[in-house]
């Protein structure tokens, strides 16, 4: 049924009423009144539209003379607009100026404004004349008592009615409430001064398991676990006292964490501002999902807190290694050097190397680690290897290296590589024992897609179980000597280059361990180039230029961002190789972004000593090839081609 229907069906119900009536809203506004109410007082249309004001109506009606003569009709409209907006309920009786009988009563609504229904009691007053002239018999007392018990019985009927819409008021918003307690994800109660609950949502064993649902009428002792109940006492006898009280348990037959929140209930009474004279409002709820977010939270934080105390210090030792790695490179080139400091300084090197390989694994503490693929010489790294693991083998067991002459230059990650073989070597170390043995690395190619590299000892070889999980973190056959990382690392970084690693026993006795690797062939001439260096430390920025001459191009140096400006202008510049932490508040990227624009065809690239996940780092290598700290001669040498490659590809664009 539409709305306009369901209106005209209820205003042809109201004009059926043979008392008058009329509706008006909390601003004094005509919402509804029937015919009735316009023939009984003469109304114009326009004073029952809905919308006309009170003010109007009662200004008409005393300037008729509805209300008698009034010597002031502005005062006499104001004192009935006043009483209007009382919203008290009333009833009356008057004697209108045609001389009939009407009865007045209103009614306030709850939703505001009031209900008036007058009714015309000319016959009933009539019959009370009649009736007082023909008993003249009865005493005027009795007439006049029975006159004002009959007043009192209708004004009794116009309050039992508003005081049961008032009761239906109150019980729709008693179970709106209760049902909103009920449907909250936590336990809702009160208890009184002694402790007994009065009143409980059926929330309590959704809280705390093992509660019964239905607690009301028992003590809290008895609804509440021993444990539970000893925790919670002393808050409640603080919110007992006028004191609002706050506590986070652990339910321990449940192991949730609880929040629990006390309210004191002062009760309605006039004494009641100091004490809870009611009892105490208890809010349960559930927060082990929170507790266990602020914890996880807080341990990242702490993460992060590390990852950037790290960061700080792998950024400081990077460049120390850097500056290492260049004295060492330019010792091992001086001429004449004694064979014996010449190894030193070769091994010396080849620790720095390792060294600058875990500080990347420290600084990536966070991340995943990168490749850095360079140009190797395989034959060096070979040597290298060997002057770091033979102090670490007995003096019985033998290291053979071999290596196939054809391979050539390389680009691979040494660091990883190297890592890779010692640990290797070492594991076949512990497999031969103390008695000694023998340890084959062997070095060859695979047709013209692998690098193959085997590594061989004399041992028992692996076991079945070894040789099914050997590549699985946390397993080893050392038992506690062994932390079982050592060959799952060896496959991560294996894995991580594209290549693949196999276990595997020797026919004749012994392992062996088998890693490819993408064979990837480097070139070892490079166009020389004029570079402009931008490095604020003068000792790298030293070591730098010498790695750079060394392989054949020219530098100009500028230890400034503001100095690389300047310099830029020169003809000639084919790359400008910058770190990202320079002095003066400008960065690096800061720097090439400017000068990209305006040197469209010069390469451009970063170095830092920043960890991977460094936020910085992470947007630099969005726009530029990026360099990490320390870097040997033939890592520089890759770089670069990357970083013309970079160019090419942006010309192409």
């Amino acid at each position: 049924m539409s709305q306009e229907t369901t209106d005209k069906l209820t205003r042809a119900g109201l004009n059926l009423i043979q008392q008058a009536l009329s509706i008006f809203d909390r601003d004094l506004k005509l919402a509804v009144c029937n015919q009735r109410y316009q023939e009984m007082f003469s109304l114009p249309d326009c004073l029952v539209t809905p919308g006309a004001g009170f003010e109007d109506t009662i200004r008409y009606m005393v300037m008729r003379g509805e209300y008698g003569p009034q010597p002031d009709p502005d005062s006499a409209v104001q004192k009935r607009v006043e009483a209007a907006r009382a919203f008290q309920p009333h009833y009356m009786e008057r004697q209108r100026p045609n001389g009939r009988w009407i009865s007045v009563e209103g009614a306030p609504l709850p939703q505001g404004g009031w209900v008036t229904v007058y009714t015309d009691i000319t016959e009933i007053k009539l019959q009370e004349q009649l009736l007082r002239a023909r008993s003249e018999e009865l005493s005027g007392q009795l007439f006049a008592h029975a006159e004002r018990l009959s007043l009192a019985n209708r004004e009794l009927a116009s309050t039992n009615a508003a005081l049961a819409e008032a009761k239906r008021e109150l019980t729709e918003i008693e179970a709106r409430t209760r049902l909103t307690t009920e449907m909250m994800p936590a336990h809702i109660a009160h208890v009184d001064r002694d402790l007994v609950y009065t009143y409980s949502n059926r929330r309590m064993s959704t809280v705390m398991p093992g509660t019964p649902d239905d607690v009301v009428g028992l003590h809290a002792s008895v609804a509440l676990d021993p444990d539970t109940f000893a925790r919670i006492r002393p808050h409640l006898e603080r919110a007992l006292s006028g004191d609002p009280a706050v506590c986070e348990i652990t339910h321990e037959v449940s192991g949730r964490r609880i929040r629990v929140a006390l309210t004191p209930d002062p009760g309605m009474g006039e004494n009641a501002e100091a004490c809870a004279g009611g009892g105490v409002y208890i809010l349960s709820t559930d927060i082990t999902e929170e507790t266990q977010a602020r914890a996880a939270l807080m341990q990242t934080r702490k993460r992060e807190l590390a990852a950037q105390l790290t960061s700080g210090l792998a950024h400081d030792f990077a460049n120390l290694l850097t500056i290492i790695l260049g004295l060492q490179g330019r010792l091992s080139r001086l001429p004449e050097l004694p064979p014996e400091a010449a190894e030193i300084a070769r091994a010396t090197l080849g620790a720095a190397r390792r060294g600058g390989t875990l500080l990347e694994r420290i600084g990536a503490i966070s991340g995943r680690r990168e490749l850095r693929a360079e140009t190797v010489n395989l034959s060096v790294l070979l040597d290298d290897l060997q002057t770091m693991a033979r102090p670490a083998l007995p003096e019985q067991t033998t290291l053979d290296l071999q290596l196939e002459p054809a391979l050539g230059l390389v680009l691979l990650d040494p660091g990883a590589l190297q890592d890779s073989l010692l640990n290797l070597i070492l594991n076949a170390r512990d497999a031969i024992g103390s008695g000694g043995g023998s340890i084959r690395l062997i070095v060859r190619r695979r047709r013209d897609t692998w690098v193959e590299i085997m590594v061989e000892d004399s041992g028992p070889g692996f076991t079945q179980e070894a040789l099914r999980h050997g590549t699985e973190p946390f397993f080893t056959t050392k038992g506690g000597e062994g932390s079982g990382l050592g060959l799952a690392m060896v496959y991560d970084q294996t894995s991580l280059s594209g290549g693949s690693m196999r276990l595997a026993n020797r026919a004749e006795g012994g392992a062996r361990v088998t890693l490819r690797l993408p064979l990837k062939a480097a070139d070892a001439r490079m166009e020389p180039l004029l570079v402009l260096l931008v490095e604020d430390d003068a000792d790298i920025r030293a070591n730098t230029r010498e790695m750079l001459c060394a392989i054949g191009h020219s530098v100009i140096e500028a230890a400034s961002a503001a100095d690389a400006r300047t310099l830029a202008a020169l003809d000639g510049i084919g790359l400008i190789l910058s770190d990202i932490n320079l002095g003066g508040g400008e960065t690096g990227l800061d720097l090439l972004d400017d000068l990209r624009l305006r040197l469209p065809g010069v390469a451009m690239g970063l170095m830092t000593s920043l960890p991977p996940v460094d936020g910085l780092h992470l947007l630099a290598a969005q726009r530029f090839p990026v360099l990490r700290k320390p870097f040997a001669p033939g890592e520089l040498r890759a770089y670069l081609g990357r970083c013309d490659s970079a160019v090419a590809r942006s010309a192409a664009e």
